[in-house]
């Protein structure tokens, strides 16, 4: 069932768990996502970025999902992930999406929050969850984005960000990075911050940049051919912790690349004789809908769908 995922992220902020928000970009990704969540009955974010919007179309990806979700028997939020204006966000809630993120974080403070509560009024007359940012994730958010640099959430701004804007859930920057390269040393986040916003506010918190990217994950795809050098990710002692300190909402998205690349270079090598799309695009699914499986345990919500 397509749901507006607010009910959820404040269970999960509430009782300890989180939600995962997983990044889409066609029909077999999608579907290995909400065949996941059905599989271990947990809600789940099905999430489209900007680059996957300019790949599939606003309408075809909207389409597959919405169709997916009224077919489940777990909730199913369709979300914009990282909508860099406001027109992007309005054309989301026009599309049928449950749930939008703003993210003009870029942007100094006072207009980050203009433009924000101006989406979360817009979203909330059709009943959309909305995200936002404040802070700045390090890292190369989509497709053509040159990296960015970082800068942690200040704990009183965001205070004034909530109050001033009305969003419902909030991205904050604690030393996560988007991309599968995420540490040049040893992994660190800013456990400190996050438990002092967390006190400041009620949100449901997101952290973005989550993704694992395990060792034998890379180590596997690199079998096949793959080039990966000094990919790193976000340990799962981490996760926990974070979650444990008010995090709500988790997005992956690399780990589900990861997976779906490495199974589709093995796949390639070791059937030659592979000719039916559908047979190769069959493997990748079922890879993803694997990662989404552990994912969904390590976040905690399996079983919390109702």
């Amino acid at each position: 069932m397509l749901v507006n995922p607010l009910e959820y992220l404040r269970a999960g902020r509430a009782d300890g768990w989180a939600v995962g928000g997983f990044n889409v970009y066609n029909l077999e990704s999608a579907r290995a996502v909400v065949a996941a969540a059905t599989n271990l009955r947990a809600p789940v974010m099905v999430q489209t970025s900007e680059g996957a919007v300019k790949h599939a179309g606003f309408g075809n990806i909207a389409s597959i999902v919405r169709r997916l979700a009224d077919e489940a028997s777990v909730p199913v939020a369709l979300h914009m992930d990282h909508g860099k204006s406001i027109e992007v966000a309005r054309e989301a809630v026009g599309a049928g999406y449950t749930s939008v993120m703003i993210d003009t974080s870029r942007l100094p403070l006072a207009e980050n929050i203009a433009a924000t509560r101006e989406i979360v009024e817009y979203a909330h007359d059709s009943d959309v969850q909305v995200e936002a940012e404040i802070g700045k994730l390090a890292g190369i958010e989509d497709l053509g984005e040159v990296p960015a640099e970082a800068t942690f959430t200040v704990p009183e701004e965001a205070v004034r960000f909530v109050a001033e804007t009305g969003v419902d859930s909030l991205t904050i920057t604690i030393g996560t990075s988007h991309g599968a390269f995420k540490f040049k040393g040893e992994p660190r986040l800013d456990f400190d911050r996050l438990a002092a916003i967390a006190k400041l506010i009620d949100n449901p918190i997101v952290l973005h940049g989550a993704s694992a990217v395990r060792e034998e994950d890379v180590a596997f795809a690199e079998r096949y051919g793959a080039r990966l050098p000094k990919a790193t990710g976000i340990p799962e002692e981490f996760i926990k912790r974070a979650i444990s300190l008010g995090v709500a909402k988790i997005n992956t998205d690399s780990d589900l690349r990861l997976a779906a690349l490495g199974r589709m270079r093995q796949v390639l090598t070791e059937r030659p004789d592979i000719f039916n799309l559908y047979q190769l695009m069959g493997e990748v699914e079922g890879a993803v809908r694997e990662t989404v499986e552990a994912r969904i345990r390590l976040f905690g919500s399996e079983g919390k769908a109702v």
